[in-house]
């Protein structure tokens, strides 16, 4: 159906942020193609694209910090119908995008729907929408991957590989294929976490925000993956801060340093919430903040950011 339809058509499975946008015009389109089929089952290492994150957040058996991501989705009742993989699929956002039909309008439209310049970055080429998914910097983290079905068959991918960073054009897959299920390797070495900033505690979508996987031996660090969420127009790997923390043994100093390593090629623009050069400020603290319950097991998933003193 969808090799048929074309542009016409797109998928949908919990549609809490495809129908939405919908009732905005920020997509037009003449059918709309059902995954209720997709499968819906949990395991200590396989996820069901059609599992709604609820049951991928209360799961035991899914890593922590996986299911601390999926667990900040949003409010309650949209995890509830939202599914794993159309978290991982989440349309990338803008303050300039996302908005009613009239208010587009009455300021000329953006190059991602019906105009032809970014109005973030008006002298760019491209658009500068970000990537808000919360699971897919988890995901990668974990070095996860997903499984993928089209018209041509089965194939898999690593979830790094699934974005671009591109706002309008940000997903690798082809169109007409589907996430079908998401595979996270298992290591009982690796300790993880995620940690989001946003202005309210629930609802929002993310303006910065961490995933950390971390393997240790004892307390040193024989392996780390760090990626940042809200800050580019994709998942965004902090590579330089993963080397650093190799073979180095857990403090707090090199934990801090490591997190202001991590927050240099973060470049949060004007087009999320609040101001971007706070964000870009925060982006240090979500990631000190992530490495260090990852690295010594505090509880809680949810960290109170807003008013504290990143220096």
């Amino acid at each position: 159906m969808a090799r048929e339809l074309g542009s016409t058509a797109m998928f949908v499975a919990g549609g809490t942020d495809l129908y939405p946008k919908l009732k905005r015009r920020q997509f037009e389109v003449e059918a709309l193609i059902g995954l209720d089929f997709l499968d819906r089952r949990v395991t200590n290492e396989t996820i069901g694209a059609g599992a709604t994150l609820a049951d991928v957040a209360s799961h035991a058996g899914v890593p922590r910090g996986y299911g601390q991501a999926a667990g900040l989705v949003s409010s309650p009742p949209l995890r509830n119908a939202g599914t794993a993989g159309g978290n991982l699929c989440v349309d990338t956002r803008c303050n300039y995008y996302d908005m009613t039909y009239e208010w587009r309008k009455a300021i000329g439209f953006c190059i991602k729907k019906d105009g032809d310049i970014c109005l973030v970055a008006p002298s760019s080429p491209r658009c500068w929408a970000v990537s808000s998914s919360d699971t897919a910097p988890m995901a990668i983290a974990l070095d996860g991957i997903v499984s993928l079905t089209g018209p041509d068959g089965e194939r898999e991918l690593p979830v790094a590989a699934l974005y671009r960073d591109d706002g309008i054009d940000y997903m690798a897959k082809q169109p007409s294929e589907v996430v079908t299920s998401l595979t996270l390797p298992a290591d009982p070495r690796t300790r993880t976490a995620y940690v989001k900033l946003r202005r309210r505690g629930s609802i929002d979508f993310p303006i910065a925000g961490a995933a950390v996987a971390v393997q240790l031996d004892g307390d040193e660090v024989v392996g780390c993956r760090i990626v940042l969420s809200a800050v580019a127009s994709h998942p965004l790997e902090a590579t330089a801060a993963e080397e650093f923390l190799k073979g180095k043994r857990v403090q707090a100093d090199t934990i801090r340093e490591a997190a202001d390593i991590a927050a240099k090629p973060a470049k949060p623009l004007d087009n999320a919430d609040l101001s971007h050069f706070w964000r870009k400020r925060m982006v240090r603290v979500v990631v000190e903040q992530a490495l260090a319950e990852a690295t010594t097991r505090t509880a809680g998933s949810t960290v109170k950011l807003l008013g504290r003193n990143p220096d």
